[in-house]
């Protein structure tokens, strides 16, 4: 049985493109979403408006870095997905061109 090296390149492949994607497209908006749910977090708990204290800023600083990672992760993640289902496809024509090209002979 085959093993499937053109899912895995292309995995490898997608997932840099979701990196690359991720760095021009994802990283200011997941920071911004993030420091907007921070801030009503802060709010809701500490009150509003929100004070320049140690934990509200402690509070938006990490929702900020939570809508970082979780942007990186639909980013990365997705691009590497479509690019072993991509990569599966490939493989599958040329496994069936194989057993084509084998019941020819």
């Amino acid at each position: 049985m085959k093993t499937r090296e053109t899912a895995k390149k292309m995995a490898y492949i997608g997932a840099g493109a979701g990196l690359v994607l991720f760095a021009v497209i994802g990283l200011l908006p997941g920071s911004l979403l993030g420091g907007v749910i921070g801030l009503n977090i802060a709010g809701s708990l500490l009150g509003f408006p929100v004070s320049s204290t140690l934990i509200p800023r402690l509070i938006v600083g990490m929702s900020m870095l939570l809508g970082i990672f979780v942007s990186a992760t639909v980013f990365i993640a997705g691009a590497s997905s479509l690019g072993w289902l991509v990569g599966c496809a490939v493989d599958s024509i040329g496994i069936e061109r194989a057993v084509e090209a084998e019941a020819k002979h």
